[in-house]
């Protein structure tokens, strides 16, 4: 199924989409060492040249794709809704909601998936992230020349109530979504906004979690599978805190899902960073500094990872630290940064660490995008197969 990739940054949503089925036609992304990630990793470990459009999105014609592909997918810059960020939002001139919306209208994909930050759904951005769906449900209703933003939400509305049946629409829905509960060992709350052109007769809904903390917690505290399966003797295991405690005395079966995955199951088989034996695993380098503070203070091994963030001015150390159980910290390396994002070992990042650790705190978890892209893909197929019958 091809697909077109906006805001692609260094490729998390684009690969984990690439492994549910879908065929990037098109690349886009304007920030220079980005794409010197995505032109690394894709042609020489997937056997498929990129088409890599390095340019501001505004500036590429998608006129070429109109009715060709099935699937229009990104990342708006989300430093606008950011809780980190300046909280902007409409106003701040990185919002690419509008191109987004202008891009569905020109290539009018089957469906499409955009995801954001949570703060997206904070109160004060309400009105203009309802403002946002609106667009996308029926983006050929344009924005005038010189119509205030909160006047076109008007129209939306007046043509969203008045039964109209006509023109583009899709049917979208989202939902704030934890990558811990898909088997990515961080906790990770993004909104994903998936949307079906109206004319796809086919009922989709967010895929169940998989995993759980219910589990993790059952593991460590009632099996102690955790434990055994790292090899962590009974005289190190930490005792059983005293909330979880009071959880556990209530449960009265094991839970069904799998475990949440921590920071330790993802790193387990690298080797210290300073040790001379990582020399060999790309993107493994120490890096030093690494420091606690109010508020910040690394993530634990045995629990998923906290989110990793971005960051305007440099990568903020209290979120991209491993915290020991001896209270030592360390900043993570690249590849123990990526694992927590499920890029896979070959996917390398062939600039600075700053600027790596950017990238990769700025990406959509590979494995997250793998499941709801490959949800979309069954429906989409299944639709697919329908109309083939008929014929």
């Amino acid at each position: 199924m091809d697909a077109i990739e906006l805001f692609a940054g260094g490729g998390g949503l684009a690969l984990g989409l690439h492994d549910a089925g879908f065929k990037p036609v098109a690349v886009v992304e304007r920030d220079p060492a980005s794409c010197r990630t995505l032109r690394k990793n894709w042609p020489d470990r997937l056997g498929q040249a990129v088409s890599l459009f390095d340019m501001d999105v505004r500036q590429v014609d998608f006129r070429q794709w109109q009715d060709r592909v099935e699937l229009v997918s990104g990342g708006p810059p989300c430093q606008p809704f950011s809780i980190g960020g300046k909280h902007r939002g409409h106003r701040d001139d990185r919002d690419m909601f509008p191109r987004a919306v202008e891009v569905v209208r020109t290539v009018r994909p089957n469906a499409f998936i955009f995801e954001n930050v949570r703060g997206l759904l904070r109160k004060s951005f309400a009105e203009y992230f309802g403002y946002v769906i609106l667009q996308l449900q029926y983006p050929e209703v344009v924005r005038r020349d010189r119509e205030t933003w909160p006047r076109h939400l008007s129209r939306l509305e007046e043509h969203h109530t008045s039964g109209v049946e006509r023109g583009l629409r899709y049917r979208v829905v989202f939902q704030k979504v934890n990558a811990a509960d898909f088997g990515v060992p961080q906790r990770r709350e993004r909104v994903i906004i998936v949307g079906f052109r109206w004319d796809i007769k086919a009922a989709w809904s967010f895929p169940q979690p998989t995993h759980s903390k219910d589990a993790l917690e059952a593991a460590k505290w009632l099996t102690g599978s955790y434990w055994d399966e790292h090899r962590i003797p009974r005289s190190r295991r930490p005792p059983v805190p005293t909330d979880v405690q009071q959880r556990l005395g209530r449960m009265e079966t094991l839970p069904l899902s799998a475990r949440w995955r921590t920071v330790r199951d993802a790193l387990n088989d690298l080797p210290d960073p300073r040790s001379p034996e990582a020399a060999r695993i790309a993107n493994h380098s120490f890096q030093p500094g690494a420091r606690k503070y109010p508020g910040h203070t690394g993530s634990d091994l045995d629990h998923p990872g906290k989110t990793l963030k971005a960051g305007d001015h440099g990568v903020p150390g209290g979120e991209n630290m491993l915290s020991f159980p001896d209270g030592s910290v360390r900043y993570f390396t690249v590849r123990e940064s990526a694992r927590l994002q499920t890029f896979p070992d070959w996917y390398v990042f062939p600039n600075s660490w700053t600027e790596s650790m950017r990238q990769i705190g700025n990406a959509v978890p590979v494995t997250l995008a793998r499941v709801i892209g490959a949800s979309v893909a069954h429906t989409l197929a299944n639709r697919s197969r329908c109309l083939m019958d008929l014929k």
